[in-house]
């Protein structure tokens, strides 16, 4: 408990990792501003209102017709029917309007902060219908930064709006006094000013949101240097497992290295001993000595091969056995005496060899190896 209040204590002051970062977006969490949907949606509504600006006259004589048409309309029928067509018209502006909106908006997301799918962000959770803790969300600095940067986007946009029609009064005067034809052509002069200049405010407000949202989001992820220690624990281990890991490399290393440079002294030895091929051991006896046989060398795969081709090269006797070859390579050492459990089994073999080395025809001896030196080729005993 001590450690654990240490732990939250602890200023955080280091930057995410990205496994901190990754375990945040699966449970939802990602880089968002709606500044930055508000700003694509209005370019790509203005380049909408733009490829259909060619045909305004088409449209605005259609929606004229239509409304016309509705109040010179009696029957029921008839007006049933401009209903319907108004709102099939309606529905069909929506559609044009609205998928490139939404196509713009998700390709927003995926600039912005890439897109996240986790079933956390939608699980049910009692805080999110609790009135306090919505007073909480509203009244926390981050609802007050929010709440600020509304008001910021108003005033900069009624700023811009307002100095530029003033800048413009002559222009909006002259609009009032003309006809409808003429007044659209005198606004069409200056009103893409005026949207061209609001658009850059608005990106201007966008990449500030943006950043904010960028800062506030890795600044939500931050660490304390107890956080990346206990992270380094879950990710790779502990430093005295990972030091017998690197123990247990470095001896793995060492055996390969050791196994492939005895394969020299296999024309030392009096016979291999092979599983057929994935394990070969070479032996050496000499008949009268004090002490068990010696292993010259042993290896398995391509370490084993070598070693056979070595036997067939210099003419040592190869005896397959598959058991007796798994016991001696799991349980020796190159350069040193064999297990004396196994002392019986060597004996009966290396007879054997010794025997048909002198002509003499024989069927192949019964080997038994104990139970406890069985294995399989990964090294674990035989159940």
């Amino acid at each position: 408990m001590a450690e654990e209040n240490q732990n939250n204590s602890q200023e955080k002051t280091e930057q995410p990792t990205q496994r901190r970062i990754d375990k945040a977006k699966e449970e939802g969490k990602t880089i968002t501003s709606k500044e930055m949907y508000v700003f694509s949606s209005i370019i790509m509504l203005m380049a909408v209102l733009y490829f259909f600006s060619f045909n305004f006259k088409y449209i605005l004589a259609n929606w004229k017709e239509l409304f016309f048409y509705l109040s010179f309309a009696q029957e029921s029928n008839s007006i049933l029917l401009a209903i319907k067509n108004s709102f099939f018209k309606v529905f069909i502006v929506s559609v044009i309007i609205g998928i490139p909106v939404l196509i713009l908006t998700v390709f927003t997301q995926l600039f912005v902060g890439g897109i996240t799918f986790s079933l956390k962000a939608i699980e049910w959770k009692n805080s999110k219908i609790n009135p306090i803790e919505g007073f909480k969300r509203i009244f926390s600095m981050k609802g007050l930064v929010e709440l600020l940067k509304s008001i910021l986007k108003v005033a900069f946009l009624f700023g811009t709006s307002f100095y530029f029609l003033y800048y413009k009064t002559n222009d909006i005067i002259q609009i009032s006094t003309e006809s409808f034809e003429n007044s659209l052509i005198t606004a069409a002069g200056f009103f893409p000013i005026l949207i061209l200049v609001l658009l850059i405010v608005l990106l201007l407000i966008a990449i500030l949101d943006w950043t904010w949202q960028k800062y506030s989001f890795i600044k939500s992820l931050r660490m304390s240097k107890q956080d990346l220690k206990d992270e380094n624990k879950e990710t790779e281990g502990s430093p005295e497992v990972k030091a017998k890991i690197k123990r247990l490399q470095l001896e793995t290393v060492r055996k390969a290295i050791k196994q492939s440079e005895s394969v020299e002294d296999v024309k030392e030895a009096n016979a291999v001993i092979v599983n057929p091929t994935h394990f070969a051991v070479a032996l050496k006896y000499d008949v009268g000595s004090p002490g068990a046989p010696k292993v010259l060398s042993m290896g398995r795969g391509m370490i084993a091969k070598k070693i056979i081709d070595k036997a067939n090269e210099n003419k040592i006797t190869i005896f397959r056995h598959k058991l007796l070859a798994r016991a001696l390579f799991f349980t020796s050492e190159i350069g040193s005496e064999i297990s004396e459990k196994l002392y019986t089994a060597v004996a009966i073999a290396l007879a054997y060899i010794y025997k048909i080395n002198n002509g003499e025809s024989l069927d192949e001896p019964n080997i038994e190896i104990p139970k406890d030196l069985e294995f399989n080729e990964d090294g674990t005993q035989k159940k």
